[in-house]
């Protein structure tokens, strides 16, 4: 039931979008139906040109709960999503993707673990297909029972869950937590949030729920031509950044510096994420002259068919059919399918 109260509200789901008519609605549908007195949606626009700013001053006429603002220009992710959390009033932000559903009682969920006021709820998630008919990954955490980290501990909390935060729709977080720590430092990251949680110990202790109440729609992030850039370097910097969490639970989330592994070379060329542009612009800077630069260029030479053809037959051989890597590789210009336009043309 969609109720209205004059009460500050318990729980802000803080949505930041851009361009994303087409999915928004469904992502609202799934939010909406579980409403209560104590939960606000905010929605920032960051200057969407598709149509999602009709669509969301019609919804806010028949969901009072809906807040909405819209930008003149677009800020970047991190921006966007620190001034939504600023447009809160929750003692808790939810900071909600823009195309993913939450599944039946996830509120319910995060306001009962809201009750002993942790820091921080993790959220776990399921991962599904484009069009979420298919189910990818029952749980992207394999935890059977929700596990709550004390404040101080770190490298718990980065070991389990700190791959599965680069998912910004994961987080809850205390909101007076959130004001109190930095953020202008991790803007341009495209992570502000796991800036937000790892720059130092957090106040209180953090909660990861177990049950996956989060649907991932896989394949549509509006970052797929940053890839390289973006896991090679923006997010192992970010995660070796943190001055609490020990080397080896850096470790367990990524290499330092993962571009200097030939093999992720190898499967970034068959995705289609690697190529001379990359290789000139951020390998040949730091490898130029030796032999590993050398083995990088030739990677970004190799015919990405060959490469993709070959990682697909292994992908099949091994079951790995549902897994998103494999996604990822018939995603890419180099499948076999997408060679040719579908037109015929």
């Amino acid at each position: 039931m969609i109720a209205s109260s004059g009460q500050a509200p318990r729980l802000s789901i803080c949505i930041a979008t851009l361009n994303r008519a087409k999915y928004i609605s469904d992502t609202l549908d799934s939010i909406e139906q579980q409403l209560t007195d104590e939960v606000e949606i905010v929605v920032l626009d960051g200057a969407s040109s598709d149509g999602t700013e009709d669509l969301l001053r019609a919804r806010v006429q028949t969901c009072k709960q809906l807040r909405y603002f819209r930008q003149s220009k677009n800020a970047g992710v991190d921006q966007d999503y620190s001034t939504a959390v600023n447009m809160c009033r929750g003692d808790y932000v939810w900071l909600m993707t823009d195309d993913d559903l939450l599944k039946p009682g996830a509120i319910h969920a995060v306001m009962g673990a809201a009750r002993d006021c942790p820091s921080l709820i993790v959220v776990n998630a399921e991962v599904r297909n484009a069009d979420m008919s298919k189910i990818l990954q029952a749980r992207r955490l394999e935890l059977d029972a929700n596990k709550s980290f004390a404040a101080s501990d770190s490298d718990g909390l980065m070991r389990l869950a700190g791959s599965y935060l680069s998912y910004i729709g994961c987080v809850v977080m205390r909101r007076i937590d959130w004001a109190a720590r930095e953020k202008t430092p991790y803007v341009g990251t495209l992570f502000v949030h796991v800036g937000v949680i790892f720059q130092e110990a957090l106040p209180r202790p953090a909660l990861v729920i177990a049950e996956p109440f989060i649907s991932i729609r896989y394949g549509n992030a509006m970052w797929r031509a940053r890839d390289f850039e973006i896991w090679m370097f923006k997010w192992p910097n970010l995660i070796w950044s943190f001055p609490g969490p020990s080397n080896r639970a850096k470790a367990a989330v990524c290499k330092s510096e993962p571009w200097r592994n030939l093999n992720e070379l190898l499967l970034l060329r068959a995705k289609g994420s690697y190529t001379t542009v990359e290789y000139r612009k951020w390998i040949e800077p730091q490898l130029k002259g030796s032999w590993r630069g050398s083995l990088a260029a030739a990677i970004a030479y190799i015919p990405g068919q060959l490469l993709n053809s070959a990682a697909v037959i292994y992908g099949h051989l091994a079951r790995r059919g549902t897994h998103t890597g494999l996604l990822d590789l018939k995603a890419s210009r180099f499948y076999f399918r997408n060679w040719f336009p579908r037109n015929g043309g």
